[in-house]
């Protein structure tokens, strides 16, 4: 059995999902003030007061829940989503995201695709007495490359170590990501195990960086994507293998 670990934002759907909630808010723009509260590494605090700011504002529990249904699945994504139901027995499929439970399930419930995950891993959100969205961190950990609130490395290494408790090892795990938050936890993926970076994006240009200055110390297959249609026939042919 192989594991297939997915990035969700500007992955999955070909938007950053916190930014595209935005279109929610009155003239579908922030504040200044808001804005400028905005710090590196903090972004998950930074995304607790843009939503009180919504919620203020009025904004409801359906309003969001539009958005992000609407938010378009990124370039080919649907014809790996097909590819991956139709082999579903040969794949376990996990989702590691910075974005939000409420947000992911919503939008992958619209596009049909919600059943493929066995386990998401996102940071908890809902919506509170007063109706407002709320949203937490996922957990605290000590890794000084990932933002405050999420290390994906700390969550891959965890779940491998649970899944083989529980007598569950993978023959290789395939990872697709593009942020820097993505290329944490590659850099664990050993030399039987694909990277799957989108094309131009932080953790593609984080991996050729890592050739260059230390060649070899990257260890998994890196198969860079435009389309997800190519990580789907990148798979097919470790099937036919």
């Amino acid at each position: 059995k192989y594991l297939l670990v997915f990035d969700f934002d500007e992955t999955i759907i070909n938007e950053n999902s916190d930014d595209s909630i935005v279109r929610a808010a009155p003239g579908q723009a922030l504040p200044e003030h808001i804005r400028q509260t905005f710090r590196e590494g903090f972004y998950n605090e930074y995304m607790q007061r843009v939503l009180t700011y919504m919620g203020d504002q009025g904004v409801k529990m359906g309003d969001f829940k539009t958005v992000y249904e609407n938010i378009p699945l990124s370039p080919g994504m649907p014809d790996l989503f097909q590819f991956l139901s139709k082999n579903h027995e040969l794949f376990e499929i996990t989702l590691i995201s910075d974005a939000n439970m409420f947000g992911i399930e919503a939008n992958l419930r619209a596009a049909g695709f919600y059943s493929l995950f066995r386990k998401i891993f996102s940071n908890p959100s809902g919506f509170d007495k007063r109706g407002y969205f709320t949203l937490g961190p996922y957990h605290s950990h000590k890794c000084l490359d990932c933002p405050a609130n999420m290390c994906k490395r700390k969550i891959l290494t965890e779940y491998l170590a649970e899944r083989a408790q529980e007598e569950v090892e993978f023959e290789r795990v395939f990872y697709v990501g593009d942020g820097a938050n993505d290329f944490c936890p590659s850099v664990t993926l050993t030399s039987s195990d694909v990277a799957f970076p989108r094309k131009g994006y932080p953790m593609h240009r984080m991996t050729q960086e890592m050739e260059k200055k230390q060649p070899g110390a990257f260890q998994a297959t890196v198969v860079p994507w435009e389309s997800a249609a190519e990580v789907a026939r990148y798979l097919q042919e470790v099937l036919k293998k």
